[in-house]
């Protein structure tokens, strides 16, 4: 272990989801989610990271014809609080039926717990997109029930559905979140019943529950193949929505009846159900 290691504050004022997906495609080091940015420690300097975010910041900009204002603080520090530093800041969570907790903690022994490694993938119940989906699968999912997670991340939402008794499919465009989610599930002494890497797009049965914890342009785009994938009455959870966006979302699910809106913030997470 080298003597110093750095850390990098990232404060952004939108778009956080985008930003964390670019960060765990780049970095080799997980990081931390916090309610302006991220923080990332690593024992090499983060110089080439903060360029990183910078360009990703100027082609988003471009994109989206809006402005994102990112700010970067990059500290070196004595490495020999490193860890015990990250392990504080990662505190276990009870969100209704669910106990999400880190490796280093303990289980709760009056709810189901969920055991996750901080450092393996985006979503560990912190954020507000994955509590309200956690909060929608605690109240829906029941035992026997066949469910689908697609951009499955942690593999969190679907372990919890596993943990209610579900049957569990997932999928993910990413390959490092597909086989971090099987080693989280591992942890927890749980397997998919099927997880791929690729979209869902490539469903071939249907479901009576999914789930999407995405974006809201990306729930805009798949909106097909997630109706496509459901049973007739089945509910369908769309979560990573900023509120200002909601409408636009709801569009392409005209379809379906909104049966409940949890908020949380600026984001939105719809429950819906197939007509």
């Amino acid at each position: 272990m080298t003597k110093y290691y750095y850390e990098l504050v990232v404060k952004l004022s939108s778009h956080h989801l985008l930003f964390s997906d670019f960060l765990s495609d780049t970095l080799p080091v997980g990081f931390e989610e916090t309610d302006t940015g991220f923080i990332i420690r690593s024992e090499d300097d983060l110089d080439t990271i903060i360029w990183g975010l910078e360009q990703f910041t100027e082609a988003l900009q471009k994109a989206l014809g809006k402005t994102i204002e990112l700010e970067c603080k990059q500290k070196k520090l004595k490495n020999s609080d490193w860890v015990k530093s990250y392990q504080d800041s990662i505190k276990p969570l009870a969100i209704d039926k669910f106990y999400i907790y880190p490796t280093w903690d303990k289980p709760n022994p009056n709810l189901l717990n969920i055991v996750i490694d901080p450092a393996l993938a985006f979503g560990t119940g912190h954020h507000p997109t994955t509590a309200s989906a956690l909060r929608a699968i605690s109240k829906y999912v029941n035992a026997g029930d066949r469910v689908l997670d697609v951009g499955c991340g942690s593999g969190i939402l679907g372990m919890a559905a596993m943990k209610l008794g579900a049957r569990v499919d997932a999928c993910d465009t990413d390959p490092i979140s597909v086989e971090n989610s099987e080693v989280n599930a591992k942890l927890n002494s749980l397997v998919f019943n099927k997880i791929w890497e690729g979209s869902s797009s490539l469903v071939d049965k249907k479901y009576n529950f999914v789930v999407a914890n995405i974006v809201a342009d990306v729930l805009t785009f798949i909106a097909n193949d997630l109706k496509r994938a459901l049973e007739y009455n089945a509910i369908l959870v769309l979560s990573g929505i900023l509120d200002k966006y909601e409408t636009k979302v709801l569009n392409f699910y005209k379809d379906c009846e909104v049966i409940e809106k949890i908020a949380q913030d600026e984001w939105v997470t719809l429950i819906l159900k197939r007509k």
